[in-house]
């Protein structure tokens, strides 16, 4: 098992002046860093963070959306789509410049956009159709895919373990799977930790993230995490765990995951805490 923090909770894009807090991390204990790759301009830009993470003796996982609708994978305009496809490629070439093991994020919709109705075959049929262009791309960069279910409030077309899982089955490419967050479950799940057994038969778990119920530091909310930690354990989980938490540091990014408020009196809380609960919590499972 590996213990990495996702960077969104300071930037929404890495560099030099994020190292130090990244330094921080490596001092607290984790394994790695979750880096966001929301600006794909300059796929050059990642090999220098890459070469930072090498040198410090970090890994690397990552997290992407789709940022518009002219990069939509249920678009029903097939334009739309091959931007979707057009854009993973870049995020892919960045990821494999930095040395990224797994990619997650919920890249089949634009984050926060509904159509008002419940997800269509269409929709799940277009996504796949993208899904399928870039999941060997993603192979034979050395990069997994681990694609998000959201809760219903920041997306539509996957919330639960169960239309996750189907949904991977739908792509079928082998380097394509889903993962768990604790947060969203929370929301979703009417059996939380029955939704691991769920996304753990489909054989396709690929990452997983360690979130609070209100997005604060894990262990003082009233989610189980122990209990989830133990569940992943026992069904021979031993990839990453991903502590994933939000402040206002990102206006944007705070405004689509309805962060209002202050969890936390300071991120050192947040990632020195999680860390110790992952670890406590694995070693009594």
């Amino acid at each position: 098992m590996k213990i990495g923090f996702n960077l969104l909770l300071w930037t929404g894009h890495v560099t030099e002046d994020t190292y130090p807090t990244i330094e921080k991390l490596k001092a607290a204990g984790y394994d790695g860093v979750e880096i966001p790759i929301f600006d794909v301009s300059n796929p050059d830009h990642f090999k220098g963070i890459g070469q930072f993470l090498k040198d410090s003796g970090l890994e690397a996982t990552a997290v992407t959306v789709l940022p518009d609708e002219a990069h939509n994978a249920i678009s029903a305009d097939a334009a739309n789509r091959q931007g979707a496809i057009d854009h993973l490629k870049r995020v892919l070439e960045c990821a494999h410049n930095a040395g990224v093991q797994t990619l997650c994020g919920p890249y089949y919709q634009v984050l926060g956009q509904f159509t008002g109705a419940f997800p269509t075959e269409a929709e799940l049929a277009g996504a796949a159709e993208v899904h399928r262009a870039i999941a060997p791309i993603a192979q034979d960069a050395g990069v997994k895919c681990a694609i998000e279910a959201l809760n219903r409030f920041e997306a539509h077309l996957l919330n639960t373990m169960a239309q996750a899982s189907a949904y991977v089955q739908r792509v079928d490419h082998p380097n394509f799977g889903t993962m768990y967050d604790t947060f969203h479950a929370n929301i979703e799940e009417k059996d939380p930790l029955g939704a691991i057994d769920t996304v753990f038969a489909s054989g396709k778990l690929n990452h997983v993230h360690i979130s609070e119920n209100d997005r604060g530091t894990p262990g003082r909310g009233h989610i189980d995490i122990p209990a989830a930690i133990r569940r992943l354990k026992g069904l021979g989980y031993d990839g990453w765990m991903t502590i994933e938490a939000f402040g206002s540091a990102l206006p944007d990014l705070a405004a689509a995951t309805r962060v209002w408020r202050d969890f936390f009196p300071s991120p050192d809380q947040v990632y020195l805490e999680g860390i110790q609960l992952i670890r406590q919590s694995w070693a009594d499972a």
